[in-house]
C-alpha cells in the first residue's frame, strides 16, 4: 500500500480490500473492548466496537453493516430490555408511586431542558441534542434517534459519554457507604448451556416482533416492535428468554460498528469542539439527580445510596451491578425507579424530541 506523504489519510483503509478492512476493524475493536473490560468501564462490548469502526470510517473505509443483521441485532437489543423488566418491581411502583412519577418528571424536564439549551446554542442540531440528553436506555435512544431524524452519530456519542461518566460516578458514590474492594466480578459465561425452549421463544420473539414493527410502521421498527412484543410476551405469560452472551456481544458489536462507520472526519471534528458544553451537560444532569436523591433521603428517610443509585441517570445495568455489591442497597426500590424512567422515556421520547425540535426553529 502506497504511504507517500501526498497521500489523504482518508484514503489509507479504503485501500484495503473488503476482506482486510472487515480484519482490521475486528482485531481493533476485540482491542478495545478487551481494554475497556480491564477497565472495567460499562458497556465495553459495545463501546470499544463502536471506537474501532469510528477509527475506520474517519480513515476511508468503505465497508457497512448490511441492514438485515443490523435489524437483527436491534431486535436482540429489544428482547434484552424486555427480559430485563421483572414482575417485582410493579408492587414497588404501586406502593411509592407518587413519589417515583414525580422523580421520572423531574428528571426528564430537566434532560429535555438541557438538551433545548443545546439547541438554542446552535452546539447539535435540535432532536440530536434531545435524544443525545435523555436520561437512560442508552442503546434504546441511539436506535430510536436516527428514525426521527437525528445524527445517531452524535446521539451515541453523547450517550455512552454520560453512560461512562454517570457508572463512574456511581461507582465512587458508592465506595462512600460500602467497601466494594473485596467483591469479586463474576467471570462473563460466553457460552452458557443453551436452554432449547427459552432461547427459541427469544428467536421467536425477535423474528415476529421485528415484523410487527415493521407492519405497524413503527420508528426503529426492529427494537421498539421486539420490545413491546417481547414484554407483552415475558411478562403478561411468563414466557422465559435467554440472551447468550455471545449473541449479545455479536449484536452490540453489529450495532458499534453500523454507528461509527459512518462517522467521518467533519463529524468527529464537531463532536470534539462540542465536547466542553456536552461534559457541562452531563456534570449537570448528574449534579441535579445528585439533588433529587438527597431530598429523597432526608424526606422519606431512604438510604442515600440507594436515593443516589435510584435516581442516577443512565447506566441501568452498571447500577443494578453496584447495587448488587452494595448489603444494605434496597434494589427492589432502584430497579423500580430505573426501570420506570426508562419506560417513560422510551414512551414521551419522541413526543419531547419534535417539541423541543419545534421550538428552536429559526
Amino acid at each position: 500500500m502506497d504511504s507517500s506523504p501526498d497521500q489523504p489519510p482518508v484514503e489509507r483503509m479504503a485501500q484495503l480490500h473488503r476482506r482486510w478492512q472487515w480484519l482490521v476493524l475486528l482485531v481493533f475493536s476485540l482491542l478495545f473492548a478487551g481494554a475497556l473490560e480491564i477497565a472495567a468501564l460499562p458497556a465495553a462490548l459495545l463501546i470499544g466496537p463502536m471506537l474501532a469502526a469510528i477509527l475506520a470510517g474517519t480513515n476511508g473505509a468503505t465497508v457497512r453493516i448490511p441492514k438485515p443483521l443490523f435489524g437483527s441485532a436491534q431486535a436482540v437489543v429489544g428482547c434484552l430490555v424486555a427480559a430485563s423488566i421483572s414482575t417485582d418491581i410493579f408492587p414497588v411502583f404501586y406502593q411509592e408511586w407518587p413519589l417515583f412519577l414525580g422523580v421520572v418528571v423531574a428528571t426528564v424536564a430537566a434532560s429535555s431542558l438541557l438538551g433545548w439549551l443545546i439547541s438554542r446554542w446552535r452546539i447539535l442540531p435540535g432532536t440530536t441534542a434531545v435524544w443525545g440528553s435523555s436520561p437512560g436506555a442508552a442503546t434504546a435512544m441511539v436506535l430510536m434517534a436516527g428514525a426521527f431524524g437525528a445524527d445517531q452519530r452524535l446521539v451515541a456519542f453523547m450517550q455512552y459519554l454520560r453512560v461512562i461518566f454517570v457508572s463512574m460516578t456511581a461507582a465512587l458514590i458508592a465506595r462512600m457507604w460500602v467497601d466494594t474492594s473485596g467483591i469479586e466480578v463474576p467471570a462473563i459465561v460466553w457460552f452458557p448451556p443453551i436452554d432449547p425452549q427459552a432461547f427459541a421463544a427469544t428467536i421467536g420473539i425477535a423474528l415476529v416482533g421485528g415484523l410487527l414493527g415493521k407492519l405497524c410502521r413503527l420508528p426503529s421498527p426492529f427494537f421498539l416492535g421486539t420490545f413491546i412484543f417481547g414484554s407483552i410476551i415475558h411478562l403478561g405469560f411468563g414466557v422465559p428468554m435467554q440472551l447468550p452472551q455471545w449473541l449479545l456481544a455479536v449484536s452490540y458489536a453489529l450495532i458499534g460498528w453500523s454507528i461509527g462507520l459512518n462517522f467521518t472526519r467533519p463529524i468527529l471534528r464537531h463532536a470534539a469542539r462540542a465536547l466542553p458544553q456536552i461534559i457541562g451537560s452531563i456534570v449537570a444532569l448528574i449534579a441535579f439527580c445528585g439533588g433529587l436523591a438527597f431530598l429523597i433521603s432526608h424526606l422519606l428517610g431512604i438510604d442515600p445510596l440507594t436515593a443516589y443509585l435510584a435516581t442516577s441517570p443512565g447506566g441501568m445495568d452498571s447500577v443494578a451491578i453496584i447495587a448488587a455489591a452494595a448489603q444494605n442497597v434496597d434494589i427492589s426500590f432502584v430497579m423500580a425507579l430505573q426501570s420506570a424512567r426508562f419506560l417513560v422515556v422510551l414512551l414521551i421520547g419522541p413526543s419531547v424530541a419534535r417539541l423541543v425540535a419545534r421550538s428552536v426553529k429559526p
